[in-house]
């Protein structure tokens, strides 16, 4: 029996149908394709910032880490600075009258000399009161000085050192070992630990063997 040409027309409409949603699923595909691509890439271009976030990371740590070494050894070296200060300020503080006390020695030595050449005179009663005079002052000064810190040298009978003495002269003499400090003509001074001024002092030496 021939088909109807409704029933024709209806394959037709059917046949194109068909073909339609095949080139639809072609495209979807296409798409999905291109789809998957773009994951990948924002995959890609994300490690990559990641990668890059761990190494900016790393740089700063490491900066910070310099930065904390250079402030240890700044600090350090400032605290080294306040004790030099410190030490500088004491050591001036400790020696800051040291011209002023060399001078008074001179005073002290006049005062010295002046008991010594009036010590035949002491029978005296008018010298007499003179040399206690002057003895007093002498025991004041030496006082003040030793307020100070200042204390004389122990010269005589101790053998000689050039640090503490200055030998002006030699003696020959068998009752005292070599280089020994048998006079002392002018008194030596410490301030502190330091050296004021030297004890000038005559040094003994053997007699010659040609000497009788």
């Amino acid at each position: 029996m021939a088909k109807s040409s409704e029933t024709k027309k209806a394959e037709t409409l059917d046949g194109e149908t068909n073909d339609a949603g095949v080139e639809n699923s072609g495209a979807d595909g296409r798409e999905k394709s291109l789809g998957g691509d773009a994951a990948v890439q924002r995959a890609e271009a994300g490690d990559e910032t990641i990668e890059k976030l761990k190494s900016e990371l790393e740089q700063v740590r490491q900066e910070a880490k310099d930065e904390h070494d250079r402030l240890l050894r700044l600090s350090a070296e400032f605290e080294n600075y306040k004790k030099r200060m410190n030490r500088q300020s004491d050591e001036f503080k400790k020696y800051a009258n040291e011209s002023l006390l060399k001078d008074l020695l001179t005073v002290v030595d006049n005062l010295e000399r002046a008991i010594t050449s009036t010590d035949g005179d002491r029978g005296v009663e008018k010298e007499g009161c003179v040399v206690e005079g002057v003895e007093m002052t002498l025991n004041e000064i030496l006082k003040i000085l030793r307020n100070y810190h200042v204390e004389p040298i122990e010269a005589k009978g101790k053998p000689f050192d050039p640090v503490y003495h200055e030998a002006m002269m030699q003696e020959e003499t068998d009752e005292h070992p070599e280089n020994t400090v048998v006079n002392e003509l002018q008194k030596g001074y410490m301030l502190h630990d330091r050296l004021l001024r030297p004890a000038m002092v005559v040094v003994s030496k053997p007699k010659s063997k040609n000497e009788k």
